[in-house]
């Protein structure tokens, strides 16, 4: 949907306010995550977009906590510069070693993109039932060509990893990708054929997060049965 300049600049403008809330957050946090794995129903991992630390979805970890869900953050993931097929790895074996199973995936950007490689390549026994993608670049970003460096130019359309994402839709049914109208980071949108696609009525990459519908959702696909796919 092509919405208004003046909302444009608005959502921008809000939007890097919200990263820059997010990531002092982090920094003055001394919380730890461990004491989000409490809970009796489906278990919830969390990743983070590309230089973000898990603080970014805290507002996602505690609402999911708080219903119950035990959360596990990967902090070795630290602010997510490594390629996504090696962060995938890390994940699946963080999955291994704790010994979960019939778990919901909270992503956010670049998570999202290493959740569903994990989901493809790296879950035969389907332990990754469902996952929601807040704002993933599904079908890379434009400007990413113009990247300074190589953690940001994998985001481009005709990476090997992103193309072979893209090319791949069978796990896409168990996906919901949640986007805004305008996103000053994908351009392209991040729909992803074959998903539960929603757009949201407002725009950025990082606000999103906390929106009412993002976190309504990430609560109703983490208590989804495990039947229940699209």
């Amino acid at each position: 949907m092509n919405s208004p300049w003046p909302d444009r600049a608005r959502w921008l403008g809000e939007d890097y306010l919200a990263a820059v809330r997010l990531q002092l957050g982090g920094m003055g946090s001394r919380i730890d995550p461990r004491r989000y794995r409490t809970g009796t129903k489906r278990p919830c991992v969390v990743i983070p977009g590309v230089y973000e630390t898990w603080h970014f979805m805290r507002e996602i970890v505690e609402h999911l906590h708080e219903a119950g869900h035990p959360v596990f953050v990967i902090t070795d993931l630290r602010h997510n510069r490594r390629p996504v097929i090696d962060t995938a790895e890390l994940v699946a074996r963080f999955i291994d070693e704790n010994g979960l199973d019939d778990v919901f995936v909270a992503a956010h950007s670049k998570g999202g993109l290493i959740g569903k490689y994990a989901m493809m390549k790296l879950d035969p026994s389907q332990k990754l039932v469902r996952m929601v993608a807040v704002a993933t670049p599904f079908s890379g970003s434009r400007y990413a060509e113009w990247a300074p460096n190589r953690t940001l130019r994998a985001f481009r359309a005709s990476d090997p990893v992103t193309t072979l994402l893209a090319a791949e839709d069978l796990v896409n049914q168990r996906i919901t990708s949640i986007f805004g109208q305008f996103d000053p980071m994908i351009p392209e949108s991040s729909v992803l054929p074959g998903a539960n696609n929603i757009e949201l009525p407002t725009g950025g990459h990082f606000q999103v997060l906390r929106h009412p519908t993002t976190l309504a959702t990430v609560l109703a696909e983490a208590a989804a049965p495990r039947e229940a796919v699209r």
